[in-house]
Order: structure tokens, then C-alpha cells, then sequence
């Protein structure tokens, strides 16, 4: 459903006391004692890049990504909004509504742990996304198109606005405390709005294609775990005897703004609570994670510095106040289920000098969002500015022309176009 014209909802911001719309139990303001990181500085190893095609000149400017330049106060961020949904089916074809939501439906709380097997059905019940296929901002783009006349704010927002993934976002926010995984994010300026998409390293994808099984079946574990914990219908339970097919998504599209970035953006959710105290999203949507078991303070230490910043980031931009974990055994088994609060999880890492700073990371974010308006002023679905960083240096920037960065498809671009008002007629001279 598309949010209708009103006043614009309350604003993150930590000099706001916003206590009356409560997320999770947790109020959205008080980001303004966060502490200040004292972490070191590991140098990471550089991955070496092919040469691109069609390149063009490069501008010099880069931007910095060392957590103390980003350790101010926690900057403005407007409460997110959904705009709407989507859903992809079993071929991972686009549907404008909301058939692929599933139910939150956890194992009753008394007696022994749930045991869920995780490993049962694979690989026999297993139909996995093709990840060769590049998506990009395909399935966004569709529901955009779909919706674009009846944006809250109309065409004049939307030129002034941010389009992307939600989990394009996450990597920004996690970037000031990365030490393995770099990143490659192309951008495109048309019609006034920037688009944002990633793309594969050569890294990442020499990663993929060389994925050991263990790592799969690890993937699959998570997906495993979802079947377990959700239900096609509210109030029924879930049956976890059917195919793990994760062509199979709900996407909700939401609204929010960044310091003076309006955004729009589009992530996957896992399902939504029925027993939710508000039922409007996406407050009521709740995020499902696994992991192995911790045994050891040094083991839980890593899981909060790690792990829960991403969970964090994940679930703190689009407003999702839950994240319930699975812990598994060794033999793919979970044996307990903790939820963590994404307004709490910060308290894991509060006090410890190598734990992360939610201001960094959205500091950092808006940053980016400056540096990459700032760089990208050509409006052109064709042009493409290749912002690319890898752990220990700075986001650096190279500019190209068409294949094979630009990622506006020509569906979209000639669509949007046909939807420009004609100029006005310039009068004959008399």
C-alpha cells in the first residue's frame, strides 16, 4: 500500500526524544552517548582488479573510510516508512503484491530446546537461486515503475532521491569496521535520481565460484532454518517437509532519508509477526539468523564485534526491531532460539575498544551519500561511476560508458522517459 500524502513522520535524530512510537520495545532517539571507537587499524590485503573496458578518465578525488573521522554525534535518519511490497515466486518472477509473505511461528517455550535439523533435505529438497543471473535493481525498478505516479512526495521527491538495495546500505555501514570483504558500487545519475548497484569483485566471485560444500550446506542451513520458524498462514504451522527454494522472496519498498539523502530502497524480509504489538510494517517484520554455537567469552566477544554488526545494519535501516537467532551444534542441529532487540544490540559492545559505534557506521554512510551526489552530476543512464574499495584504503572512483557497468535497462530508461511532460511551445517571433 502506498503511503499517502501527510505530514512527514518522526525523524531519527538524537537530539529527538521520539519515546512514543516505541520499535522493539526500544526507542529510536538516544544515539547521542554512543562511545567513541579505539579500535587499531589491521591492514588488509589488495585485490588485484582487471583493467575495466570503455573507461574513462578518472576524477581524483577518493574518500576516506578510517572509523575515528566518522566518530561524531549519531547523524539524522527519518523513521522508515513502507511504500510498499513484491514478491518472487518459485522461477523468481516479479509479482506486485504480497503472496510470498510468510508467517512468524516459533516452537512453544517450555520444555527441551527445538532441536531443528538442520541438514535434513539437503541437497535432495534443495532448489538454490542462480547466482550468475545479474539481477541488479531489476525487481526495484518493476515495482517502481508500477508505483510512480502515486510516490508520497510525487516525481519531485523521487528526482531528488537515493534508489537501492537495502543491503547495498548494510555494506556501507559496515565498511569502517571491514577487514576481509571489499566492494564495488556502480552509480548512475537519471532524471535527477541516483541509483545505486552493485557489483561483483573479481574476488567475490572467484570466492563463489570456488565455494567449498561445507559453505553451502551452511547457506543452506539458514534457509532450512526459516522453513522451521515460519508459516504460510497466520496462526498455522510451519512445514518444514517441502523444497528449500530461495528463488522464492518478499521484498518490502521503503522510504526513509539520511542526514539531507532522501532514500528508497528495497530488502528481503523473512516474515512477518502476527503477534506483533503494532501491526504495521515494518515494525511487525522480524529477521531470522544462525549461527554456531558459543561455548567461551573470547567466542561470544567475536559473534558481537562481527557478526551482530551486521545483523545490526541489516535490521537498523529499514526499521526491523527483531532479530531471532538459531543456534546450531556441530551436527547441524539447533538447540536454542535468542532473540536480540536491533535497538539493544549495541549494549554487547558498548564497552568493549574493539567493538563498533553505530555512529560510524551511519556517519560513514551518510558520507558516502555526499561524496557519491557530490561526484555523480551527469545525468546519464548510460554513464557510470564505479566507486570500488577494498580493506585498509580509501573508496576510490573510476568513471565508464555502457557495457559492462551500466546497469539502467532500457525497459526502464525508455518508460520513464515517455512519462516526461512535453517542453512548452516557444512562441513565434512577431
Amino acid at each position: 500500500m502506498i503511503a499517502s500524502s501527510k505530514a512527514e513522520k518522526p525523524l531519527l535524530h538524537p537530539s529527538a526524544s521520539v519515546t512514543s512510537e516505541p520499535c522493539g520495545g526500544a526507542s529510536w532517539a538516544g544515539f547521542e552517548d554512543f562511545m567513541e571507537p579505539r579500535g587499531t587499524k589491521r591492514e588488509a590485503g589488495k585485490t588485484e582488479v582487471a583493467e575495466p573496458r570503455n573507461k574513462l578518465p578518472c576524477p581524483a578525488p577518493s574518500l576516506p573510510t578510517d572509523p575515528a573521522l566518522y566518530s561524531g554525534p549519531f547523524p539524522f535518519y527519518r523513521r522508515p516508512s513502507e511504500l510498499g511490497c513484491f514478491s518472487l515466486d518459485a522461477q523468481r518472477q516479479y509479482h506486485g503484491d504480497a503472496r510470498a509473505l510468510r508467517y512468524y511461528s516459533p516452537p512453544p517455550t517450555n520444555g527441551s530446546g527445538p532441536n531443528f535439523d538442520l541438514r535434513d533435505g539437503y541437497p535432495d529438497r534443495y532448489q538454490p537461486r542462480d547466482e550468475e543471473v545479474q539481477e541488479r535493481l531489476d525487481h526495484l525498478l518493476c515495482w517502481l515503475l508500477e508505483h510512480r505516479g502515486r510516490l508520497e512526495g510525487g516525481p519531485g521527491w523521487l528526482a531528488g532521491a537515493i534508489v537501492t538495495w537495502r543491503g547495498h546500505l548494510t555494506k556501507l555501514l559496515t565498511t569502517p569496521y571491514e577487514r576481509q570483504e571489499g566492494w564495488q558500487l556502480a552509480a548512475s545519475r537519471f532524471q535527477g535520481t541516483l541509483y545505486l548497484s552493485e557489483v561483483e569483485t573479481l574476488a567475490a566471485r572467484a570466492q563463489r565460484l570456488a565455494r567449498p560444500p561445507l559453505l553451502q550446506e551452511l547457506m543452506y542451513m539458514g534457509y532450512k532454518f526459516e522453513q522451521y520458524m515460519c508459516a504460510d498462514k497466520p496462526g498455522s504451522s510451519p512445514d518444514p517437509s517441502g523444497e528449500v527454494n530461495t528463488n522464492v522472496a518478499f521484498c518490502s519498498v521503503l522510504r526513509s532519508r539520511l542526514g539531507s539523502h532522501p532514500l528508497l530502497f528495497s530488502g528481503e524480509v523473512d516474515c512477518t509477526d502476527p503477534q506483533a504489538p503494532s501491526t504495521q510494517p515494518p515494525t511487525c517484520y522480524v529477521e531470522l539468523k544462525t549461527s554456531k554455537e558459543m561455548h567461551s567469552p573470547g567466542q561470544w566477544r567475536s559473534f558481537y564485534r562481527h557478526k551482530l554488526l551486521k545483523w545490526w545494519a541489516q535490521s537498523f535501516l529499514p526499521g526491523v526491531p527483531n532479530v531471532v537467532a538459531g543456534f546450531r551444534n556441530p551436527e547441524g542441529f539447533v538447540s536454542s532460539l535468542k532473540t536480540f532487540p536491533t535497538m539493544e544490540m549495541f549494549e554487547y559492545v558498548r564497552n568493549d575498544r574493539d567493538g563498533w559505534n553505530p555512529s560510524v557506521c551511519m556517519n560513514f554512510c551518510a558520507a558516502f551519500l555526499s561524496f557519491a551526489q557530490s561526484t555523480v552530476v551527469q545525468d546519464d543512464p548510460r554513464l557510470v561511476h564505479l566507486f570500488s574499495w577494498e580493506p585498509g584504503g580509501p573508496v576510490t572512483v573510476s568513471v565508464h560508458r555502457d557495457a559492462p557497468y551500466a546497469f539502467l535497462p532500457i525497459w526502464y530508461v525508455e518508460a520513464m522517459t515517455q512519462d516526461l511532460p512535453s517542453p512548452p511551445k516557444t512562441p513565434s517571433p512577431k
